[in-house]
Order: C-alpha cells, then sequence, then structure tokens
C-alpha cells in the first residue's frame, strides 16, 4: 500500500491509543478523544469506548446529569442501556442501536445499564454545536437496531450507516445539517480493501475495535492500526483501507468543523468563561434547558 496522495486518499496523521478512565457513578471505560494524546479533534469533543463483561465495571452507571452546548451520540454494541431525562422522555438503547441527543441550551439525564449481568459495549462520542445554535431546544433522534440502514456488499463488506450516505447510496438516518457528520460501523472480511469517498473539508477519524487496518501514512507508505487505536485522517477527498489476517471493525466519522473557541466546564461546552459560568449557575438554580 502507498500513502497516494496524489489520488487524494487521506493518510493517517496521527495513532492514539484510548487511556483508562471512569465516568458518570464510577463506570469503567477508555477514552480516546478527550485526553492529552487527542485534546479534541473539531467538532467531535470526546470518544469514550465502554466495554466489560464484570458487572462492577459498569453496574453504577450514569446517574442524573446535566450537558449544555453540544451533542451526545450512544451506540450500543452489547447489553442495554436506559435513559431518561428532565424532559420527560425515557427509552432503551438495545444493541445496534444509537442515540443522538442534542443537549442545546441544556438537558438532565441519566443512563443506566438495563441488566445486572452479561456483557456491555458502546461508544459515547460528543459532537459540538455552533455558537449560533447552542441555545436552540434541546432534541432527540433515537433509533432502534432494525431502523440503521445496514449495506452488504458482495466481497463480505458491512457497513451499519449511522449518518452520512456511502458512495452506493445507502443513507444514514440521522441527519445534521450543522455538521453534516458521517458516522459508520464497518466491519471487513480478512485482506478485504475498502474504499469510500469523503467530503474534503470534513475532520475524521479512524477507530479499530476488533482485528487491525493496513492504512495510508502521512510519511508514505503504510503503517498498522490495531484493536483499540484511532487513527486521525489527514486531508484529502477519500480513504482507502485493508483489513489484517483477522478481519477489522472499526468506527468511521468525520464532520465538519466548527472553527470556533471552545471553553469546556465538565458537562458544559460554549465559546467562553463566562458562558460555562452561566451554565453552572443555570445548573445549581434549576434553570437548565
Amino acid at each position: 500500500m502507498t500513502s497516494n496522495a496524489e489520488n487524494g486518499f487521506r493518510p493517517v496523521t496521527g495513532v492514539t491509543r484510548g487511556l483508562p478512565a471512569t465516568d458518570g457513578a464510577g463506570v469503567s471505560l477508555t477514552r480516546l478523544i478527550g485526553q492529552p494524546g487527542l485534546e479534541m479533534l473539531d467538532p467531535f469533543l470526546l470518544l469514550d469506548a465502554f466495554g466489560s463483561d464484570r458487572p462492577d465495571d459498569y453496574i453504577a452507571g450514569f446517574p442524573a446529569h446535566p450537558h449544555r452546548g453540544f451533542e451526545t451520540v450512544t451506540y450500543m454494541l452489547a447489553g442495554r442501556m436506559r435513559h431518561k431525562d428532565s424532559a420527560g422522555h425515557e427509552g432503551v438503547i438495545e444493541p445496534g442501536g444509537v442515540q443522538w441527543m442534542s443537549a442545546a441550551r441544556g438537558i438532565v439525564h441519566s443512563e443506566m445499564p438495563e441488566q445486572t449481568d452479561g456483557r456491555l459495549a458502546g461508544f459515547q462520542l460528543w459532537i459540538n454545536l455552533p455558537a449560533a445554535h447552542k441555545m436552540d431546544p434541546p432534541a432527540y433522534q433515537e433509533f432502534s437496531p432494525d431502523e440503521i440502514p445496514v449495506e452488504s456488499r458482495s466481497d463480505g463488506t458491512v457497513i451499519r450507516v449511522i449518518a452520512g450516505r456511502t458512495d452506493r447510496g445507502t443513507e444514514g438516518v440521522v441527519e445534521q445539517p450543522l455538521t453534516d457528520p458521517l458516522y459508520w460501523d464497518v466491519g471487513l472480511p480478512a485482506q478485504t480493501a475498502f474504499t469510500t469517498a469523503l467530503p474534503t473539508g470534513h475532520n475524521g477519524f479512524i477507530h479499530v475495535f476488533e482485528g487491525s487496518l493496513e492504512v495510508p501514512a502521512a510519511a508514505g507508505g503504510s503503517l498498522t492500526l490495531a484493536a483499540g487505536q484511532l487513527g486521525v485522517l489527514g486531508a484529502g477527498n477519500g480513504i482507502f483501507l485493508q483489513a489484517g489476517a483477522a478481519g477489522a471493525r472499526f468506527l468511521l466519522a468525520a464532520a465538519r468543523p466548527i472553527g470556533e473557541p471552545v471553553f469546556r466546564g465538565g458537562p458544559f461546552v460554549m465559546n467562553s468563561r463566562e458562558e460555562i459560568l452561566q451554565a453552572m449557575d443555570d445548573y445549581r438554580n434549576g434553570r437548565l434547558g
């Protein structure tokens, strides 16, 4: 494999391995974005992977907590997560299901495992909102596993298309014109190549969670992304990847960068320190939302 800059394929410009972390009431997880090795990739603010068959790692869940100024995307691989919020919205995210929540001006919600044993696994991705829309009303896009379009190709490639559109015309269920996101769960058989176009102005990443991928390297040639690693995509209009001997399964995500100042205050992401302080005061005084 070559880096093939002349044909527009994006190289991987940086590789990050997640760091162990805890969140909520002590849930064990791996933080891939939102840690010292990769603080953010505009508009992506955070990516957490959680996966364990030990209930002690997840059973405490994520009790009621606030958000303002961004979106949270919860995608389940195994197990079930019940969510409930201050606006009266409640439901269960099942394996293969997704919840795309725009917290916007504010929401208080909880996410608790709907099980006491077995495996719980999935991802939570945070995506920033532009300043002009941070104080919009909260909104949800929530889909069961059967509602997620699946593209199955003759070479054994399987793409679960949550957001965005494949080269073959499969449309994701999530629509968000503010950042025009693409979010896919891609499975490749052993040694299978995968090529797709990506919008040239979007930032993007690949996170391998099963098997391995050979990808173009920024310095030329190629490098291997192993399970647990995240590769940041450089400039270009598409990607060319090849699965390793055990195949590969990975998240592919891309979105239009916002290019605005980012100030974080725990569960709040705004454009200034003053807005963070206001969010904290609103939460303390029951005005969030």
